[in-house]
């Protein structure tokens, strides 16, 4: 696994690179890729982060493992690769949207378009066997991403994390409430959102409206 990753990461994140830990995860992800089919491909594994640059970081949704399916993977959370249908986390992503914004459904799946506007679509594990979830858990990837969360609460001001589900939460526990807009809510998956823990969190517009407040950008979903 060769680290390519957007030079402003790189800066904030070279000691991680450079401990044991990270070299062992390296090596098990070798060993993984050239035994097994993985996701996401080898070249697109660091994509959230060469998408959002350090610098251009305005909102940061967690997630937890990459798709596991045929080719669905790109990289970045909830995201699917052009022209893969939608999973149903998604696509319950897409009608609270329609709901919040009255943004028509989008026929595209991938969320690249968001990542360049400065949203970090961040996994807590990067990469995943296929049609094995929560594979790749446990070797590293979560310890790494913790502190990809710890640089941006500490670093940056007003930023707005979307934590969606228990997992989220927890992985987002220790971000400064009094420097960013922390926003919760179930998961968009259908257990969760058929329960009516999603339906209805308006994250969309209280992120746009958090931005607005700032002076900075809005996001265009």
């Amino acid at each position: 696994m060769t680290v390519k990753i957007d030079p402003s990461w790189k800066e904030q994140l070279q000691k991680e690179f450079d401990k044991p830990y990270f070299a062992n995860l390296t090596q098990f992800v070798k060993n993984e890729y050239a035994a097994h089919t993985c996701y996401p491909p080898r070249d697109l594994i660091f994509s959230a982060f060469n998408h959002t640059p350090f610098n251009k970081v305005k909102v940061v949704i967690i997630g937890q493992d990459p798709y596991h399916g045929t080719e669905q993977a790109n990289g970045l959370c909830f995201s699917v690769s052009e022209g893969v249908s939608h999973p149903p986390s998604l696509i319950n992503i897409f009608k609270e949207l329609e709901t919040d914004l009255l943004i028509p459904y989008s026929k595209s799946g991938n969320l690249e378009r968001w990542a360049d506007q400065g949203i970090l679509l961040l996994n807590a594990t990067l990469t995943v066997k296929a049609h094995e979830a929560g594979s790749h858990q446990k070797k590293g990837w979560e310890q790494f991403t913790d502190v990809v969360i710890a640089k941006l609460s500490d670093e940056k001001e007003g930023l707005v994390f979307l934590l969606w589900g228990g997992y989220a939460k927890k992985k987002g526990a220790k971000i400064d409430t009094e420097k960013h807009n922390v926003l919760t809510s179930g998961h968009p998956s259908p257990l969760s959102a058929n329960r009516g823990y999603w339906f209805g969190n308006n994250h969309f517009s209280a992120t746009n409206t958090y931005l607005k407040k700032r002076g900075k950008q809005q996001i265009s979903w």
